[in-house]
């Protein structure tokens, strides 16, 4: 029998993207059963536009193409099972339910202990990604879904509870 080289190909990006969100899923799984110990708390950026991403309208559309949220001081109902990540954030003082699937997520941080995985979308999700995030453009790179963000930074903003944050200062050089 002969297979194309695609069929036989062992997928070690799948299997490691598959392993590090494993770390993620326990490192949530730890703080929703034991809580926060010392000064951990998580950066959790995520695509909203995934399939099976559960936010409230107003917050996909503040937040076209991504969001990151915080897990530090005032969140509740935190779930974690093998596909989501569930939690409860307040926004302008009105809590919302978020439902992120793992695979959405985009980057997972730990401040606190210099700690961060990035994670690439595979296959498929890629170019579907990158055609949503394109088509929110507009000719001069400027996100054109929110006027309030701040120009160059497509839509990711510096601010308090419930505001999409740069992770730049927590990567190393």
């Amino acid at each position: 029998m002969i297979m194309k080289k695609d069929d036989t190909s062992l997928r070690y990006d799948k299997m490691v993207e598959s392993a590090l969100r494993g770390v993620v899923r326990q490192a949530v799984g730890e703080v929703q059963q034991r809580g926060l110990p010392g000064d951990h708390h998580f950066y959790i950026t995520f695509m909203t536009d995934y399939p099976g991403v559960k936010i409230p309208d107003y917050l996909r559309e503040r937040y076209p193409g991504e969001m990151t949220i915080v897990l530090q001081y005032q969140f509740e109902n935190l779930t974690i099972d093998e596909q989501n990540i569930g939690v409860t954030l307040s926004f302008n003082n009105v809590p919302e339910r978020l439902i992120v699937p793992l695979a959405a997520v985009t980057i997972f941080a730990d401040p606190s202990v210099n700690f961060a995985l990035q994670f690439q979308p595979l296959g498929d999700m890629i170019e579907e990604h990158e055609a949503h995030m394109l088509s929110s453009m507009s000719e001069d790179g400027e996100n054109d879904h929110d006027p309030d963000a701040p120009k160059g930074k497509k839509g990711k903003s510096s601010a308090q509870s419930g505001e999409v944050i740069s992770l730049d200062k927590f990567r190393k050089k």
